[in-house]
């Protein structure tokens, strides 16, 4: 893609008129790609990207000068500079603490965005109409040392299998790395810890089945080599990158849906912000139909009601977090004095 040699652009998007200033600046110097690029590229998948991001509390990971330049994660909305068409929707961080974030109504809030130096969109699972209560369960297939993209995408194989069981419909795509993700539309009656159990439980019903393979061992040290399944991605303000949006690598790699048939042949360094477009034009969003049928989650949390009788209840949260009820210990297996020796 070639960037536009104008000092500004003014560009309609969505029946507002959004600003590109500075569109030759470089943003992947590996690839040459340019602010006008990253602009352009997100317009360009501006159905699939909204369908990841539409009234959704959204994080954005800005990097003004480039990818390789000073990076900031932007949790809230400016108070001044803003167009007055900008959404935004309140949330609440663990720490008790509140912030106005970005909740795109339109593309023309990507476009906004991107023209502020947005590489990476990363949304929170819920909606703005009810920002406790998650309508999307995340699954987070990230490959450890030894391991890749190979054995996250049999990992998704494996876990698919599963919601077939289950009679849900699972939606994959790639991490824009060496990760596998996969989402299922859920309905929005539960709160964060309560998805956050049911994701548990699922991850441990796939390790049950593939425990050579998939893992969900909190500490690195007893990970192996094996895919870990990231639950704490489900807690209150972890967030993962969103469908269609680009990754801040050296590649411009694209988190991009996949169909499930494609998925193990897929190679995520083929898919970025020069290739995506085409494959979007031609192919269309294999996410079309993701919010046709939430979800009850009620047999993941009997599997949690199962398993906690069985001895594993809760697992830890991220270290930021404050001490939830229920918890074990957050000490590294190594280094607690009153676990069982062998």
């Amino acid at each position: 893609m070639a960037g536009s040699k104008a000092a500004v652009e003014e560009i309609e998007v969505a029946g507002h008129t959004v600003r590109l200033s500075s569109p030759d600046r470089v943003i992947f110097p590996q690839r040459g790609f340019t602010k006008a690029d990253v602009f352009h590229y997100y317009l360009s998948v501006g159905e699939g990207i909204m369908r990841a991001l539409r009234d959704r509390p959204t994080t954005l990971q800005r990097f003004p000068e480039g990818i390789e330049g000073e990076a900031f994660f932007q949790k809230r909305v400016p108070a001044r500079g803003v167009p007055p068409w900008v959404s935004t929707a309140e949330i609440s961080f663990p720490s008790g603490r509140k912030a106005a974030e970005l909740c795109p109504a339109d593309l023309a809030h990507v476009a906004w965005a991107a023209q502020m130096g947005t590489v990476v969109f990363h949304p929170w699972p819920v909606r703005a109409a009810d920002v406790d209560r998650p309508d999307e369960l995340r699954i987070d297939l990230d490959p450890q040392p030894g391991t890749d993209f190979t054995h996250a995408a049999t990992a998704a194989g494996e876990l698919r299998g599963l919601l077939d069981e289950l009679g849900v419909t699972g939606w994959p795509k790639t991490s824009g790395g060496r990760g596998v993700h996969v989402y299922l539309r859920i309905q929005p009656r539960w709160t964060f810890v309560e998805v956050r159990r049911a994701t548990i439980a699922l991850a441990r019903e796939l390790e049950r089945r593939r425990p050579e393979l998939v893992t969900t061992a909190w500490w690195k040290e007893e990970r192996g080599t094996r895919v870990f399944v990231d639950f704490n991605q489900m807690a209150r303000d972890r967030t993962i990158a969103c469908a269609y949006s680009l990754r801040a690598n050296g590649r411009a790699t694209v988190s991009t849906p996949v169909e499930w048939a494609e998925l193990p042949d897929v190679d995520p360094d083929d898919l970025h912000l020069g290739s995506v477009p085409a494959r979007y034009a031609e192919r269309g969003d294999p996410h079309t139909g993701i919010d046709d049928a939430p979800w009850d989650i009620t047999p993941l949390l009997e599997w949690a009601e199962r398993d906690a009788a069985a001895g594993q209840g809760d697992m830890p949260y991220p270290p930021e977090y404050p001490k939830m009820p229920g918890e074990p210990k957050r000490v590294q297996p190594s280094k607690d004095r009153d676990r069982p020796r062998a």
